[in-house]
């Protein structure tokens, strides 16, 4: 509970990937879950143990969860013989026999040991930096190709694993520091070492959070089952809220998408329950994407608290003063209501946000801190006098830290022992404010549409590109409920359908579609999409319209550090 004295902050990192698996053969196209896992969610789970004092709400999407359990089960089986390591770069961590030399196969994992953040990860190690310096001497003149030795590709995979390790990990375990030190001519016996790591590794994450909230230091709250984007699942025009004049799909809404919001957010809780042994009080809808009728959603499924960008308590302010024109501006600093739902809404912000993920990275850690704090104890004091404020700090729990000095170590350490101990700001959870209120809600009549980027939805909906996948999307959820209405699948196969549709729901493949992104992210992704969707019609058993396979999108822009991340503002500027 905050004490009358305290200015209550919240910090609330969002832990999320998209289903990068292919339910029909088992394999990982992409590495990213695992990696993450190790990297980031390890690493920003010891920085609370390493602070008692410290106090955060961490938001899982539940498709995560599902997929670190499922590379947890099939290393497990392959230790046992009973089966393979369904991802082509881990499993070749620990392989008898690697590709032959010069082959695509062989090529294709040097280059994905080579996606990891230039200065931070690669050249921080000399003997990575070496491995990467020769693979651009093999890029730039094939002939030499042939001459690659396996034992190249040996030591470039275990160096990628230890690349992106996470520091608390790398800080303490002696396993992986004699790795370092030992540096090349790893052996198989080295391989599987860090193999074996890894999933000591992966199997903490579950236990080691679940454990923080039984201590009350964190609060665990939960995404749509496959971070799907529901207001525009419940009604495509409610993009129109924030955007008046945006171009929309070709169909008009998407095909029974109450039912779909619906059981995205009862599997999201059946699966939450299933990993904590709770059940979540709050909901960081997908990408902060609210509506007033995800509100009366999330209410109708019991959830007290959501929250969203501070663009869209803005634009919710500036409609109700159209019919109002006394009503003050309360500001993003507080909880609001809207409506006739009883949902405490908070809302990011932004210009803090934003200067963790985008600005303090090249900065020393105290400055760094001592800056953001000093933002936080300026907004204080513009509202001395008024109704307390609510500092809400909410972002990505894994792509900022890569930017960071050993991946965000001395900022994190910093930040929670400073927040820990401040006479002025308190720590908090947002089921700690609705419990015990500081200042009573904000009602408005109606919450605009929108989310935490720029308050709209123009990066999941609007663009040719993506208005394009949501037509497939439509088209393929028509067939899909035709099929299973007419009693031709059992409930096993209506099952798999069903988790599949949801998979094709995700935000994800939506957010990259356009011009503006890089071309290889969009070309990953729109590819895994399109893999998701013929899949889907596979299971139902009807056959895939020639649309899906004909490419949505190839992207040629480069994004604020690297695309991984979006500013919530076109232009940020904190207190």
């Amino acid at each position: 509970m905050v004490s009358d004295t305290h200015i209550p902050v919240v910090l609330c990192w969002h832990m999320h990937q998209p289903s990068y698996q292919d339910m029909r053969t088992g394999q990982f196209l992409f590495p990213w879950v695992y990696l993450h896992a190790i990297k980031d969610y390890s690493d920003m789970a010891a920085h609370l143990e390493n602070e008692p004092g410290a106090k955060a709400v961490v938001n899982f999407a539940p498709v995560l969860l599902e997929q670190i359990e499922t590379y947890l089960i099939q290393i497990e089986q392959w230790r046992h013989g009973a089966g393979e390591i369904g991802d082509p770069l881990l499993a070749a961590l620990v392989a008898e026999e690697l590709p032959e030399t010069g082959t695509p196969a062989f090529l294709g994992l040097i280059e994905k040991c080579l996606r990891a953040n230039q200065d931070r990860i690669i050249k921080r190690y000399p003997a990575f930096a070496r491995l990467a310096e020769l693979t651009d001497v093999y890029r730039k003149k094939p002939e030499l190709q042939r001459y690659i030795s396996s034992r190249f590709l040996s030591d470039l995979l275990v160096w990628y694993h230890l690349g992106w390790m996470g520091e608390t990990i790398r800080r303490e375990n002696h396993c992986i520091q004699s790795l370092q030190e030992k540096g090349h001519d790893f052996t198989m016996d080295d391989r599987r070492a860090l193999l074996n790591v890894i999933f000591d590794v992966l199997s903490g994450i579950g236990p080691r959070y679940r454990h923080l909230a039984q201590k009350g230091q964190v609060e665990l709250s939960v995404s749509p089952y496959t971070h799907a984007m529901l207001p525009l699942l419940l009604e495509l025009e409610s993009a129109r809220e924030a955007m008046p004049d945006i171009a929309l799909p070709v169909h008009s809404n998407y095909p029974g998408g109450n039912e779909r919001a619906g059981w995205q957010l009862q599997q999201a809780k059946t699966v939450f329950n299933r990993f904590f042994g709770i059940d979540p009080a709050g909901c960081w809808a997908s990408e902060g994407g609210l509506s007033q009728a995800t509100l009366a959603l999330l209410d109708d499924q019991g959830f007290r608290w959501t929250a969203s960008g501070d663009s869209v308590a803005h634009n919710s302010l500036s409609q109700a003063r159209e019919n109002y024109p006394d009503m003050p501006d309360s500001g993003i600093h507080q909880p609001y209501t809207f409506g006739e739902s009883s949902v405490s809404v908070f809302f990011r912000d932004d210009g803090l946000s934003d200067l963790i993920g985008f600005t303090y990275a090249d900065w020393h850690a105290k400055d760094a801190v001592g800056d953001l704090v000093h933002h936080m104890e300026n907004i204080a004091g513009q509202l001395r006098g008024k109704s307390r404020p609510v500092i809400s700090i909410i972002m990505d729990g894994e792509n900022a830290w890569e930017y960071y000095p050993e991946n965000g170590f001395h900022f994190l350490n910093e930040l929670y022992r400073v927040l820990a101990h401040h006479p002025k700001l308190k720590l908090t959870t947002y089921s700690d404010l609705v419990a015990h209120p500081v200042t009573e809600p904000t009602h408005l009549p109606h919450l605009v549409a929108g989310s935490w980027i720029y308050g709209t939805f123009s990066t999941w909906i609007g663009d040719p590109d993506k208005n394009r996948a949501w037509d497939l999307l439509c088209e393929a959820k028509i067939h899909y409920d035709r099929v299973m209405d007419n009693g031709i699948l059992n409930a096993k196969q209506k099952d798999s359908a069903r988790a599949q549709l949801a998979i094709c729901e995700g935000s994800d493949w939506f957010w990259w579609f356009g011009d503006y992104n890089p071309a290889q992210i969009v070309s990953d992704f729109e590819h895994l999409y399109r893999r998701h969707l013929v899949n889907l019609y596979e299971m139902i058993g009807y056959p895939a319209p020639p649309s899906v396979f004909q490419q949505l999108s190839q992207g040629s822009g480069e994004p604020a550090r690297g695309g991984a991340m979006r500013q919530g503002h076109e232009t940020d500027k904190p207190a």
